[in-house]
């Protein structure tokens, strides 16, 4: 595998079980590199290791009076040295290429399933963790990876040296082959230590990159409240925390540091030491003692990348097992997954209901369905699951359960399209009869399109911002139109640059930091109406703007989405009297289904989150009612 042929066609199903199965898995995938890589490190160790025998038969040479001895050592030394450059620029270059693959393949795996979630993702998984895995952990696992090359090459150097003065002078050989394992074996006991502070930093430090996401997110509201200084308080005592665990895990490594240096030393010395005491009683040439101490020198090169692989493990394992978590969340529910299906499922045909078995809401096709519940949390899930995006723990999914478990029966409005519910698991949610989550994910996201209450909106022109997947029936300056965004065309024509006559070429910044919230809003209200998917949810599409601009966009919505299902999660009279079916959601399953109208005129618990009225409003609004049809009554019977 090349740089250049990433990113990869296909990275491939991750085994996610685990941090240390993942990096496995990651390691098997990159096999033909990882061979390159070792090979090119034999090599280059290979040259290392011979450079203290090229030695020891030069001094040999020279105390013998040998001068072809001393050309033929010339010339070993030749390609000793030319293996040394040609072993580690392609070490080098293969090691650096497995680091960016692994990484690149770990990215891609990332934002595969980010895309798979959605929002749900952050909903599940804290925001500071997955900038976390999606940074700095992507450099720690490929880190390790490249590093698994070089230490096998280390090791068989290691060996190489170890074996070769055994034949070579295998007095001081044995002395060099017991102290070396003890050496590399050394730094294990302080390793689960090391790596239990290494454990520590990056969890404050996840914490406190997560305070600072949030911080940043919510700078606008702290400002409006004056609460940057204590945020700004927090995160310095935050990054206090980082600092200190910081420092309290360099020292461990530092020791493991020194005992790498001082043990060799010890070894050096007592190689030298033995050895002076061979030659002095002439057991062994000059030139072995010479030849056996350049090997002990040599290994504390090689040694190194046991140290290094160790290091590369305890910050990897982690982030690996952080990488796992993520890539290991699925779209199915907490109550069971369904089960693997092996044939395809062919999309529903167009015109088909969207129907929820769990809650019982159902949407005819071409009706603007609105959906009320007096949990705003409820709504956000409920929109989740109708776009067949079901979580663990959903409250929906929950509170359906105990209301079926009540009832005896899950059927709820609609009970004739509760065929497709899992047998296992939480009932998917079906359009057209055909279970969203059995769909392909591109398949289902173009059938069904979900905009939360909270939108994200990306920099670069208006025209950029609109070009997205669409049917093509829709143009950008008519959902621009059914979403009020006149003032928001004016607003960014005028903050743009001179020469720029265009709104749709003006610029919006970064998640639209520089827009009010109404503006950003309408902007995502208008992208969705320009994708015109077959089924479009709206989780609380006017909350940030005005009742006058509210009831225009009601209007426009209606307009536009004329015999195309459209479902609006929210509150609002004005948007609820534009509806054609009113859905009112109640301990997790439908409670009423009528108009507007309908409803505020029979159903309390309706009229109390419609128009917020307290209990004791609710009291006397019943008593009004009961008195106006008893004078009715009256009038009725004296005619």
């Amino acid at each position: 595998m090349q740089i250049s042929d990433l990113p990869y066609p296909d990275p491939g199903v991750p085994d996610a079980r685990s941090g240390p199965r993942f990096l496995l898995w990651l390691g098997r995938g990159q096999l033909g590199g990882q061979l390159k890589s070792l090979c090119w490190g034999m090599l280059h160790f290979t040259g290392v290791a011979a450079l203290p025998y090229a030695v020891g038969l030069g001094v040999d040479a020279v105390v013998d009076r040998e001068p072809n001895g001393l050309l033929l050592v010339g010339l070993l030394l030749l390609v000793t040295g030319i293996a040394i450059s040609v072993g580690d620029s392609m070490l080098h270059s293969t090691a650096v290429t497995n680091w960016i693959t692994a990484a690149a393949r770990v990215q891609q795996l990332l934002a595969r399933k980010t895309a798979e979630l959605g929002s749900a993702l952050t909903r599940r998984v804290a925001a500071g963790e997955v900038v976390a895995v999606s940074t700095g952990d992507v450099e720690k696992i490929g880190w390790f990876v490249e590093a698994v090359s070089r230490f096998l090459a280390a090791v068989f150097s290691v060996v190489l040296v170890c074996v070769g003065l055994l034949f070579y002078a295998p007095e001081l050989g044995v002395v060099v082959a017991i102290g070396v394992p003890l050496i590399a074996l050394a730094p294990l006991p302080l390793l689960p230590r090391a790596t239990q502070r290494a454990d520590v930093q990056r969890e404050k430090a996840g914490k406190a990159t997560e305070l600072a996401s949030d911080t940043v997110a919510g700078l606008r509201v702290l400002r409006g409240i004056g609460g940057e200084e204590l945020f700004l308080g927090r995160y310095r005592e935050a990054s206090q925390e980082v600092r200190e665990a910081a420092v309290r895990s360099a020292r461990m490594w530092a020791l493991i540091s020194a005992i790498q240096v001082v043990l060799p030393g010890a070894l050096m010395i007592t190689v030298v030491w033995y050895g002076a005491a061979l030659v002095s009683d002439g057991r062994i040439a000059v030139g072995e003692l010479v030849a056996a101490f350049s090997a002990v020198a040599t290994l504390l090169y090689p040694l190194r990348h046991f140290q290094e692989i160790a290091m590369a493990y305890s910050f990897s394992r982690p982030s690996a097992q952080r990488a796992a978590r993520v890539l290991s969340l699925t779209r199915t529910d907490a109550a069971g997954e369904r089960p693997a299906r092996t044939d395809p499922v062919t999309a529903p045909a167009a015109g088909g209901d969207l129907y929820d078995p769990r809650t019982g809401l159902l949407a005819p096709a071409g009706r603007f369905t609105a959906v009320v519940c007096g949990d705003p949390d409820l709504a956000g899930r409920l929109a989740e699951r109708l776009g067949g995006h079901p979580m663990d723990g959903d409250p929906v999914s929950e509170a359906g359960t105990e209301a079926e478990a009540d009832a005896g029966t899950g059927s709820g409005a609609g009970s004739g399209a509760g065929s497709g519910a899992d047998e296992v698991g939480a009932p998917s949610v079906l359009l057209g009869g055909v279970a969203l989550d059995e769909l392909e994910l591109d398949t289902a996201r173009t059938l069904v399109l979900v905009q939360d209450k909270d939108p994200v909106l990306l920099s670069g022109t208006l025209r950029e911002l609109f070009d997205v997947p669409a049917s093509g029936a829709v143009e950008s300056g008519a959902a621009l139109a059914a979403a009020q965004c006149a003032d928001v065309l004016d607003a960014l024509l005028q903050s743009a640059p001179d020469g720029v006559e265009d709104p749709m070429d003006a610029r919006i910044t970064e998640r639209g930091r520089s827009l009010s919230g109404g503006q950003r809003q309408r902007l995502a209200l208008a992208r969705s109406l320009v994708t015109d998917p077959e089924v479009l949810v709206l989780d609380e599409p006017t909350s940030a703007v005005d009742s006058h601009t509210e009831a225009r966009i009601a209007d426009g919505i209606a307009a536009l989405r004329a015999g195309r299902t459209t479902v609006v999660l929210a509150s609002s009279p004005l948007l609820l009297d534009r509806a054609d079916r009113v859905v009112l959601i109640d301990g997790g399953t439908v409670a009423a289904v009528g108009t507007h109208r309908e409803l505020l005129q029979r159903e309390p618990r309706y009229r109390a989150v419609v128009t917020r009225e307290t209990d004791e409003e609710q009291r006397l609004g019943g008593l009004e009612l009961t008195e106006l049809a008893e004078a009715l009554t009256e009038i009725e019977e004296s005619a």
